[in-house]
């Protein structure tokens, strides 16, 4: 049995018993039932409101797939175009094509990190762990830092 016919089946019950509606007990009781119809059809319409927005949420994410997969194979198909491109050329050197144009800087340099108050982590290099403080760009604290020379003959 449903809410729906719950309601109907407590409503025909109160009918039945012919109550007094004059009396307090009559009235309180009709008011219950009333508000138990309001509640059963509100519930009624959230339910259905529910199962459409279910349906729109499937429909989205049947479109998203689709999306993903052609994107996806656009990639694959790019990839493939670009191995076929280079498959038969002797004279390509990957490490030497991928690094043309690019500025890694000093490869030795060492990166420190600290953890500010406000719980940002700042990552910052030498050059800044000499001059002996930072800003946090989150919250403008000056951190201050000094390296002991037991710290500087381990790194």
């Amino acid at each position: 049995m449903t809410i729906s016919e719950k309601a109907a089946y407590l409503k025909g019950l109160m009918d039945g018993l012919k109550l007094d509606t004059e009396k307090p007990e009559g009235q309180m009781i009709s008011a219950i039932v009333d508000l138990l119809g309001d509640v059963t059809r509100r519930l009624s319409d959230v339910e259905e409101t529910t199962i459409n927005i279910c349906d729109e949420l499937d429909e989205i994410e049947e479109d998203l797939d689709a999306i993903e997969d052609y994107i996806l194979d656009e990639e694959d198909d790019e990839d493939e175009d670009w191995d076929e491109d280079y498959e038969d050329d002797e004279d390509w050197d990957e490490d030497e094509d991928l690094e043309e144009g690019f500025e890694f800087g000093d490869e030795e340099s060492t990166i420190y990190e600290v953890k500010c108050i406000c719980g940002e982590v700042i990552d910052f290099d030498e050059e800044t762990l000499e001059q002996g403080s930072i800003i946090c760009p989150n919250c403008g604290e000056t951190l201050e830092f000094s390296v002991e020379e037991d710290e500087e003959e381990e790194l």
